[in-house]
């Protein structure tokens, strides 16, 4: 009983501490309970088995509280996320058991910590992809905690998270050892420190960073178009009249960009016929007004052919001897008429992309790609795409799930951007904790890349953001506007923009290190 109690609080603590509805401190304390239960397993028969059970309970709670949204969008989707994901993370706790059972305190809690990190890294890199609930994120709602984030990216918080929790178990097992209270007291403070002093460096970096670089006014559109009963009923041509009437509303002769949200051109647009496009010609008549402005918006489109030599990867077959591309896009249009695209490559699992389709679908049937989206799997490229203005102003074009992604995300600034523009369309999942924390995430892309963020989402929430992860003005959910605003530029690079995950790579090598130390040593540990 008191081992189901105690992976419980754990599930719970973790839960209670992710945004948009928590308080992150509760992560320092989360993982706790768990470890004093793996401890005490430990040489129990079945240890394997039993922490295995229990640790999938607290996971599985932490998954289910933080992100049961998603059965907004698919009953399927939702329970596939939650099992496989909750599996993922009991077997990386379960190779931690392995380990500790055979090795030192030390050793195996430096093995937890970089497994732990391998595996959130693992989690940005493949077919599966599924980072929402990487331990870094969960401080997006306290952003003056992690300014130092520009130096370390999330992984800085996933680190910070485990040494917390590590240090305060080990002072637990040493007061249950020697009973006595000077180790709490030294506990606390040891502790205490932990916690605060990089609370206290963000602070002061917070105090003292100030935005230079040129002040630019933008107007983000929100059309407010339910996706499941108007989106891909309207056409293009409505989409083009609710645009032009909802940037009128805004607009000035100081406007620089004109943004509006992913897909929000939808009536079967062909790529070869973009340049004769309701979508480009709406820009273009809008612009004809405002000669200062630029036009960014996102369009779904194909590319039908019947030549095989242009089949790749991601290639949907229509039917015999016909092929098509499926993109979701962001297009670009200058005053001088002049295009740009850029083809999302960040893909949502089941809903734009069908992962490891030859072992899956035999299994699975078409259910992945059953989940409110797309029936298609979409065409992706290679390399980060900067719009670039007649003044050099280059924006970074983030569609949807790619602001996810902080490495990704750097590829836009080591491209010259000096600002970066999410559009999104986060209605799928109605008006729940999921498109708060996606608008929360943002703000940690800020950090970062300390790059002003402007947030173009269909149904909301709208928002700027700041190059210190502040929200400085945002249109609510599911209300139909403009939002007409300022941010800065910048063309400063940050550490983390240079070196990426770096802290991650460090991990990866210590965890195959200490893992194959541990299996290999004959001693086990006194």
């Amino acid at each position: 009983m008191k081992n189901i109690l105690f992976a419980i609080l754990s599930g719970v603590l973790l839960a209670v501490s992710w945004p948009t509805y928590g308080f992150p401190l509760f992560l320092f304390f989360g993982f706790i309970p768990l470890l004093l239960l793996e401890y005490n397993l430990r040489k129990v028969k079945r240890s394997a088995l039993k922490v295995f059970g229990f640790s999938y309970v607290t996971f599985f709670i932490w998954n289910m509280i933080a992100t049961w949204w998603i059965y907004n969008s698919t009953a399927f989707g939702m329970w596939f996320a939650e099992i496989i994901n909750s599996l993922l993370m009991t077997l990386v706790f379960l190779l931690y058991h392995v380990v500790a059972k055979r090795t030192t305190f030390t050793i195996s809690s430096i093995f937890l910590i970089c497994i732990w990190m391998s595996f959130e890294y693992f989690h940005l890199q493949w077919e599966l992809s599924w980072p929402w609930l990487n331990l870094g994120n969960g401080f997006a709602g306290f952003t003056s905690w992690i300014q130092w984030y520009e130096y370390t990216g999330t992984f800085g918080g996933t680190l910070w998270v485990w040494i917390t929790n590590i240090s305060i178990f080990k002072s637990i097992l040493l007061f249950k050892q020697h009973k006595d209270k000077t180790i709490l007291y030294r506990a606390a403070i040891r502790n205490g420190l932990i916690i605060i002093v990089p609370i206290l460096i963000s602070l002061i970096i917070l105090s003292t960073y100030e935005e230079k670089g040129k002040s630019i006014e933008v107007v983000l559109l929100q059309p407010n178009i339910n996706p499941y009963t108007e989106k891909y009923n309207t056409t293009d041509s409505r989409v083009s009249k609710l645009l032009d009437s909802l940037t009128k509303t805004a607009i000035t002769s100081n406007t620089n960009f004109i943004i509006a949200p992913e897909t929000v051109f939808a009536d079967n647009n062909r790529l070869k016929k973009f340049e004769t496009s309701i979508a480009k010609r709406s820009a273009s008549r809008i612009l004809h007004e405002y000669p200062n402005a630029h036009f960014l918006s996102g369009i779904s489109m194909i590319d039908v052919f019947n030549t095989k030599d242009k089949i790749r990867k991601q290639t949907n077959i229509y039917k015999e001897g016909i092929y098509f591309d499926d993109y979701n896009s962001a297009f670009f249009v200058r005053p001088n008429g002049t295009t740009e695209l850029y083809h999302k490559s960040k893909l949502v699992v089941g809903v734009e992309n069908f992962p490891y389709q030859s072992v899956l679908k035999p299994l699975l049937g078409d259910a992945m790609i059953d989940l409110g989206g797309t029936v298609a799997k979409k065409t992706t490229q290679d390399d980060r795409e900067v719009f670039f203005t007649k003044d050099s102003i280059g924006v970074g074009p983030l569609i949807c799930y790619e602001s996810i992604y902080g490495e990704f995300a750097t590829g836009y600034i080591r491209n010259k951007a000096d600002f970066l523009a999410i559009i999104t369309n986060d209605a799928w999942w109605g008006n729940t904790q999921g498109h708060r924390q996606h608008l929360y995430y943002a703000k940690l892309r800020a950090i970062e890349t300390r790059r002003s963020i402007a947030r173009s989402a269909n149904t909301g929430i709208s928002a700027i953001i700041n190059q210190k992860g502040q929200i400085i003005d945002q249109l609510g959910y599911e209300k139909q506007g403009a939002l007409k605003g300022t941010l800065t530029t910048n063309d400063k690079v940050t550490v983390y923009v240079r070196a990426g995950n770096y802290l991650a790579r460090i991990a990866i090598f210590l965890t195959v290190f200490i893992f194959l130390f541990s299996v290999t040593r004959r001693k086990k540990k006194v």
